[in-house]
């Protein structure tokens, strides 16, 4: 495991996108039968999912940051940093981080990279944007996390479509010398076939295709994931009552739900943003922050514990003190 303290990025604000399409679960009865679906409903806790018909994740992802950049009234010229995590890039290459910054007008000063993790992704992508900002002086940074993962399902596929929804996510960060982030970071490759697009690569060329084992992935998450978080929690020196919002991977609910019991974690700290948005995999932790925070809206400084867990398996978590965004808002596209 890799755990370590750096300078905390300032968190300006989050911005998700989702397709205007939405797909309700109950609707999938005609197809996979009223009892089945009652059943899937009632143990993930997903009602419906945003689903892109012709979305990429830069289209989303564009359109997302120019509402950021409006409401937060930043100049392009002063953003050094564009990271993408994504596994539903725009094109094999090149990198769906710099088709958004020639979309977006960006500088050609901008660095711009993609990340290929999915869940995880999203603190992965927090921990590079802290470092490369803090070592190489960049002011502003934009973390662009999102997949368009409903394309690697097939409509037959009873176990996976009622599961998963498409968006992306775009956080706004802002070098400061104020305050710091604790990051527990760690991999296994051994759980590589368990969650996996075998197609779609140079290894077996094809049309990806998403395949999950739901017990294996289960008891990857009861491993890993409360370990992570006492790491991360330890390497911060706070105690996770401390802490004032916990946010997990939206997986589903019933994981949540056993996780936010295993980690010691009160149902008041504990966010839950799967009911309309499903498992999206690494815009789950953004998108729940914008879904928890227009809810129940808080200001000043917040201590946020954040932790991905998935494909890989990677997990990462993060225990981030910061002032709560000025903007975290929900956007449809047609």
């Amino acid at each position: 495991m890799t755990s370590f303290v750096a300078k905390a990025p300032a968190l300006k604000g989050i911005v998700t996108a989702l397709p205007e399409r939405v797909s309700e679960n109950a609707d999938l009865a005609l197809s996979f039968g009223e009892e089945v679906m009652a059943k899937i409903v009632k143990a993930t806790g997903i009602e419906r999912r945003p689903v892109a018909d012709a979305h990429t994740v830069s289209d989303l992802g564009c359109i997302a940051a120019e509402h950021l950049l409006a409401k937060l009234e930043w100049d392009r010229a002063s953003i050094g940093l564009v990271i993408v995590v994504t596994q539903t890039p725009d094109y094999p290459l090149p990198s769906t981080a710099c088709v958004m910054q020639h979309r977006l007008g960006l500088g050609t000063h901008v660095a711009a990279f993609d990340l290929a993790l999915g869940c995880s992704g999203y603190v992965y992508g927090l921990s590079v944007a802290a470092a490369m900002m803090q070592g190489a002086g960049i002011d502003r940074a934009l973390l662009v996390s999102g997949d368009i993962t409903t394309r690697m399902i097939s409509e037959t596929n009873r176990a996976l479509m009622p599961l998963f929804g498409d968006a992306v996510a775009v956080t706004a960060l802002e070098l400061s010398e104020h305050g710091s982030i604790a990051f527990d970071l760690g991999s296994d490759g051994s759980g590589a076939p368990y969650l996996i697009s075998k197609t779609g690569g140079l290894a077996e060329p094809g049309k990806p295709e998403l395949f999950m084992d739901g017990t294996q992935v289960m008891a990857f998450s009861l491993k890993q994931v409360a370990p992570s978080v006492e790491r991360a929690l330890t390497t911060a020196g706070i105690a996770i009552e401390a802490v004032d919002h916990v946010i997990l991977h939206q997986a589903n609910a019933m994981m949540l739900k056993t996780l936010g019991h295993k980690i010691k974690a009160s149902d008041d700290q504990m966010v839950y943003a799967v009911r309309d948005f499903g498992n999206t995999s690494s815009t789950s932790i953004p998108l729940a922050v914008c879904d928890h925070l227009t809810n129940r809206p808080v200001r000043g400084e917040q201590t946020f514990l954040m932790c991905g867990f998935g494909v890989g398996w990677s997990w990462s978590t993060a225990v981030w003190r910061t002032q709560a965004p000025a903007v975290h808002d929900i956007v449809r596209v047609a």
